[in-house]
Formats: structure tokens, sequence, C-alpha cells
């Protein structure tokens, strides 16, 4: 493994940060995208799209008061 220096915050010494192994690195980027890609691909609660579309209509009913008072 080779070795980086990083700025210690606290102090102006150098810390000597250990690099990663390319596989661990391949195995933690493909875990966290397999992760990430569940996520995403999860279907929204129904409790959130009810929340959305009750602010939505409120944006909506403001945007038309706001029309009327300028009419």
């Amino acid at each position: 493994m080779s070795k980086t220096k990083e700025p210690a915050e606290d102090s102006t010494d150098m810390v000597v940060a250990p690099e990663l192994d390319p596989q661990i690195q391949e195995f933690v980027a493909r875990s966290l995208q397999a992760h990430y890609e569940s996520i995403v691909r999860a279907p929204v609660p129904d409790r959130f799209l009810m929340l959305l579309a009750q602010l939505e209509d409120q944006e909506r009913k403001a945007a038309e008061d706001k029309s009327d008072e300028q009419r």
C-alpha cells in the first residue's frame, strides 16, 4: 500500500493516510452502486405522493390568487 500525506486539521504536521487496495476500492464502489440502484428503483411511498399532490395543489392555488390580485 502506498501512503499519501494530508494536512492534519489541528496542526501543521502532516498525517500519513494509507490508500485502499484497488480491489477493495472496486468492491466498495460496486457495493455502493448496487445499493444506490436499489434505492432509485424503489417505489415512491404513497404518503410521499399524497404530500407532493397537496403541495402542488397549494402552489397552484397560490399562483391563481396572485394572478387574481394582479387583475
